[in-house]
Order: C-alpha cells, then sequence, then structure tokens
C-alpha cells in the first residue's frame, strides 16, 4: 500500500482513468452539506491566491485546503491504454472534484481564457480520439447508478434539466464559478477582488494544485474491505447497507460472478431515496435499507444483536453462501424478495390478517421486536399456506393485545421473538399457525405468558386504563369492537372507520361540574368514581368535532338547561351523541341508558368490552 498526499493534477493528469464499481453507492452529497462548503473553502484558497499576487505579482501563496481521503486500487498497466484504477472510497468526493472542475472549465472556455481551459479540460477527459464515446474519455466513470447523469453534465449537451444530484451539483458550481469570475457581488454583497484574468488564474491554481488528498493505493495483498468500513465521506457516514453492499460485491468480483447483472437486477433500488430515507426507531435513526437488514438477519440467523453489529453479523452469515456465483445469486435473491415483502409492510390491507396485525401490533403497540417473527411468517421464501399465517398471526396479536390491556412488560420482547422464530424452523409448513398459538400458550413466565380470559374479567373491569394505555391503542380496542359487531349482525352496513376518531369519556373526567348528586360524595366516593371514569366501560369513540362538543355536559337535557358551551346550548350529552354518533358503540349505551350513567353501569359495560375483546382476541382452550 502507498500513500501519498496528491493534487488533482497529480491524480488526473495523463491517460487515467478512476472508475468507481457499478455497485458502489451512488452519488449523495448535497449543497447544503457539501457542495456550497467545498465552494466556499475553494474560493477562501482563490482569493487568498488574488489577494497575495495584488501586493506582489511575483509571490508563491503556500495556502491550500485538505479535502480528506481517496483510496483506490491500480491495475496493471497495459500498452495503449489508460490507466485503470478501481475506487474503494472517497467516490463521492472525486465525483464532486470532476464535476467542479468541469463546471469551471466550462465557464472559462465561454469567457475566452482558451489556455487556462485546455488545462483544466485534461484534468476531465483523455482526450486521445480513440477513447471517443467511450466511457475511457473520462478520468473519472462513476457507479452504475449516476452514469447517465454524469454523461449529461459533463459533456457540454442540451438536457440539463435532467433532475439528478450530479447534474443539480454541476449547476450549483457552474453558477457559482460564472458569478466569481465575472466579478458579481455574493449575496452578502461581497465582490471578488481582482481582475478577471487573475481570477480565473487563481481559481485554476486552486482547482488543480491547492485541493489536496490522501491518495491510498492499495496493493493486492491489503484488506480493501476493512480500509472501506473504517472511512466514512465528508459528512454523509456510510450506512450498514453500503459496507454489505461492499462485501457482497467484491465477493462476487473474487468468485467470477455477474456483478454488474447483480447492481441492476438486485440492488439498485435500494440505493434509491426510498430505502435510504431514515426512520426514527427507539433512540435511534436509521435508513429503511439498515432497518431491512437487521431484521432479515436476525429472522435468519435467529440471534440477537444490536444495530452497529449488523455488517460484521451479515458477514458471518453471508459467508457459507457466497462461495459460487450459483449459490450467491440464490442467497441474494432471497434476500430480495424479502425485502419486497418487507417494503410492502405499510400497505397491507387492514382487512387481512397480514394488515391488522402490522397495523395494530407493530405500528400501534410499538411491537416492533416481533417483525422477524411476522417476516418469516410472511417470507415467500417460506412458503406457510394462508391458513397458518392466520392462525398464528391471530395467535401472536391476541398475545399481544391482552398483555398491553392489562399493561404487562415487554422488556424480554426481542429474546422471546428469537425463542418464537427458532421454535417455527423446527415445525412443518402445514402446522405452523396452530405450533405458534400452542406455544404461546405454554408459556408461564411473567414476561411472556398468554393472559387467560379469567384473569382479563378478575383484572381489567376496575383497571384505570385512559392515562396509562397510549389513546392511539385504546382506539385499536374499540375500532376492532365496533366492526366485530358489524360482522356479527347482517343488518348493519359494513362501513370503514375514519383513522382520526378520539377517545370520549361517557361520564366525563370533570364530573363534578354537571354530574356531582345531591347530596355531594365524600371524598372516599369521589376517588372512586375517579377510577371508575377512566376504566375501559366509560370510554367510547367520537369524532374530533363531537368530543369537543361533548365536553363535561350532564347526560340529559333537563340538566343542561343554560348550558351554552360546545355550540348547543340546552343539550345533553345523550342527545348529542344520538343526533351525531353512528357508531353501534355508542347506540347501544343510548338503547341501555335512556336517564342515566352510573358507576355501576360503567363496571357493567367494562365486563360486557371484556368479553368482546376476549371473543375478539381469543386464546387456546377459551
Amino acid at each position: 500500500m502507498e500513500t501519498h498526499t496528491r493534487s488533482p493534477r497529480e491524480l488526473f493528469e495523463g491517460k487515467e482513468h478512476y472508475e468507481i464499481p457499478a455497485f458502489q453507492r451512488p452519488y449523495v452529497w448535497n449543497e447544503e452539506d457539501q457542495w456550497a462548503p467545498l465552494w466556499d473553502d475553494v474560493k477562501r484558497v482563490a482569493e487568498f491566491y488574488v489577494e497575495s499576487k495584488l501586493k506582489d505579482e511575483d509571490a508563491e501563496p503556500e495556502v491550500q485546503h485538505f479535502m480528506g481521503a481517496v483510496v483506490y486500487e491500480s491495475k496493471k498497466p497495459v500498452a495503449g491504454d489508460v490507466t485503470r484504477h478501481d475506487v474503494i472510497d472517497g467516490q463521492q468526493r472525486m465525483t464532486t472534484i470532476q464535476i467542479l472542475l468541469d463546471a469551471v472549465h466550462e465557464v472559462v472556455q465561454r469567457r475566452e481564457h482558451s489556455d487556462l481551459a485546455e488545462s483544466l479540460e485534461e484534468l476531465i477527459v483523455n482526450g486521445s480520439p480513440r477513447f471517443k464515446g467511450k466511457r475511457e474519455r473520462f478520468k473519472l466513470w462513476p457507479s452504475q447508478a449516476d452514469r447517465r447523469a454524469f454523461e449529461i453534465a459533463m459533456d457540454p449537451v442540451e438536457g440539463r434539466s435532467f433532475e439528478h444530484r450530479i447534474v443539480n451539483a454541476h449547476r450549483f458550481f457552474l453558477t457559482e464559478a460564472e458569478r466569481w469570475i465575472s466579478g458579481n457581488p455574493d449575496e452578502d454583497g461581497e465582490t471578488p477582488p481582482g481582475e478577471e484574468s487573475l481570477r480565473v488564474e487563481a481559481l485554476s491554481s486552486t482547482l488543480q494544485d491547492r485541493l489536496i488528498l490522501v491518495a491510498i493505493d492499495l496493493t493486492g495483498h491489503d484488506d480493501s474491505q476493512l480500509i472501506f468500513e473504517t472511512l466514512n465521506d465528508r459528512g454523509t457516514a456510510l450506512l450498514k447497507a453500503d459496507l454489505i453492499k461492499n462485501w457482497i460485491f467484491r465477493r462476487g468480483e473474487q468468485i467470477k460472478a455477474d456483478v454488474i447483472r447483480w447492481a441492476d437486477d438486485i440492488w439498485a433500488e435500494f440505493d434509491g431515496d426510498l430505502w435510504r430515507a431514515e426512520t426514527r426507531q427507539g433512540r435511534l435513526t436509521r435508513s429503511k435499507i439498515d432497518i431491512f437488514l437487521h431484521y432479515w438477519l436476525t429472522m435468519r440467523q435467529q440471534d440477537e444483536f444490536k444495530a452497529d453489529q449488523v455488517f460484521r453479523a451479515f458477514t458471518e452469515y453471508a459467508d457459507p453462501y457466497m462461495k459460487t456465483p450459483s449459490d450467491a445469486e440464490q442467497f441474494l435473491n432471497e434476500l430480495r424478495k424479502d425485502a419486497e415483502t418487507f417494503e410492502k409492510f405499510s400497505i397491507l390491507e387492514k382487512d387481512t390478517p397480514e394488515g391488522r396485525f402490522y397495523s395494530r401490533v407493530i405500528v400501534n403497540l410499538d411491537m416492533a421486536a416481533t417483525t422477524p417473527v411476522f417476516l418469516w411468517l410472511l417470507s415467500a421464501n417460506h412458503g406457510i399456506p394462508a391458513d397458518q399465517r392466520r392462525i398464528g398471526l391471530e395467535a401472536l396479536e391476541s398475545w399481544a393485545i391482552r398483555r398491553m390491556l392489562l399493561r404487562l412488560t415487554s422488556k424480554d420482547m426481542n429474546k422471546f421473538a428469537i425463542v418464537m422464530l427458532k421454535m417455527l424452523e423446527s415445525c412443518e409448513k402445514h402446522e405452523v399457525g396452530a405450533k405458534l398459538a400452542e406455544f404461546l400458550a405454554s408459556q408461564v413466565a411473567e414476561t411472556r405468558r398468554w393472559p387467560s380470559a379469567s384473569e382479563m374479567k378478575r383484572d381489567l373491569p376496575g383497571r384505570r386504563v385512559y392515562g396509562f394505555i397510549r389513546q392511539d391503542r385504546l382506539r385499536v380496542i374499540f375500532s376492532a369492537i365496533e366492526q366485530d359487531l358489524r360482522l356479527k349482525n347482517s343488518k348493519y352496513e359494513a362501513v370503514t372507520l375514519p383513522e382520526k376518531l378520539e377517545i370520549e369519556h361517557i361520564m366525563p373526567q370533570g364530573w363534578r361540574s354537571h354530574w356531582d348528586p345531591e347530596p355531594k360524595l365524600d371524598a372516599e366516593r369521589s376517588q372512586n368514581r375517579d377510577m371508575y371514569v377512566n376504566s375501559i366501560g366509560n370510554l367510547t369513540l367520537v369524532t374530533k368535532s363531537l368530543n369537543g362538543s361533548l365536553s363535561n355536559r350532564p347526560w340529559l337535557d333537563i340538566d343542561a338547561e343554560g348550558l351554552v358551551e360546545g355550540g348547543a346550548p340546552g343539550a345533553g350529552k345523550r342527545k348529542l351523541l344520538d343526533s351525531y354518533s353512528l357508531l353501534i358503540l355508542n347506540k347501544e349505551i343510548l338503547t341501555s341508558h335512556p336517564s342515566g350513567w352510573s358507576e355501576t353501569d360503567i363496571w357493567e359495560r367494562s365486563e360486557l368490552l371484556i368479553s368482546r375483546i376476549c371473543e375478539i382476541w381469543p386464546r387456546p382452550g377459551e
């Protein structure tokens, strides 16, 4: 391995051709984080050059700007060919330098500074006629995803309206170079120093000789993967997926696989914005592709590991599958199939077992730790029959819902998911769902047991749930009960409930305003009523607008005389519910309680709702 400091002139002068392998990640730099700071650095060096020359035209300014490191492997030279190099790391900065050189060259040439334009052009293209129309005409050839945009940006032809980061970068540097060279003031009103000819000289000198990089040329015996792992681009850290991709494709090259086709057919979509978009997950913010790879590897390896261990865990697991091109391709196609399944999780139909589980358990209950199990059951690579998948998902959903309502701990979920995966792997496909339900029902540890119906009916009616269980989770419960009531009676219309229904207290939390009887409740009974008010039997669903109107108003109109709050003077809560709510949940209350709503009514409704919950989310043997 040879390490030197190099300027762009030293890197690109002569018949040089740096190729970014097709499988490397695409160009991701942007104006705010990289282009504008780089231009400010270039401008600072160039203006120092100008000011030094204005003071002493024989001065040799020593100012430079350090741009970081680039790592490449040089190929054996071939007579008559360009000198070829594979870029291992630093592709973002090398691509940006080429874009910057070309943009400045275009301005300098257009303003007829021909000698300096020619010296810049020598660092951008290999001018020999035998390279015309070939990739070798460029000093740099980007990764697969960026090649079309790079050609549009670097060749002075029409079509630069094409939207791509590389084209946008070229446009940015072209605009800034034109403004600075022509002497126009910047946004702060600062005018560049010196005459135009001196500015062109300064900018040309800066770009050719005063941008300094540490150039690491690897020998064939060095561990290029290890070096790749340790280096990040300026301001854009490598994803775990970038490390994994580099490892996969370098291994593919070693076994003589068709890595170009891999890049197009298997990995290209992973380099897009959708998969690289960041999502907050707990205390971490990670890209979608990194999250998927973590879950996928957990599912395949059936082992628990932290997010920062994904790369090493992947290479250790994948290594046996990457020995021959056919084995490697089968392995990667299985990965791709599971990625397609994972990508569709958020658009699963909510009236299917899969869609219900994803929406209710993974999203609303925040039980992302079940995702590897969910992915295992849905994986096309496993081919689990639909009926067994339904049985398994409904069992796991019931297990999760019941534990949530009783506020049992979920701290053991990651380890328990691994245990479930190992159990599932040992089952025949035709019994997977039944075995999972049986397995969940057999758990006795406090962190894993599946609450029984008798426990639910014993412990939940008098327990406070509002304020202790998130409203979106309570909404899941009441929405499911409403839909179940409609399904059980064909006379009801089949409707889709609005997404944003809100939890409403039938007896209001502020019951002391209009619900305090005469004589007033003593302290013990008041405290008891406060508990009942926040129990499950006193809660229902209404629209946001109706919720605001119901507020603390009394149940009956007779008790609402003179009441003007909420836009319905003199109307009781019962009348407003009857007028505006179409939910069966609320119609039942209105029909059964025409004259009042008491703690006894709340308790009885709690028992009824809990029975329904146990029917919707059953447990084996009940």
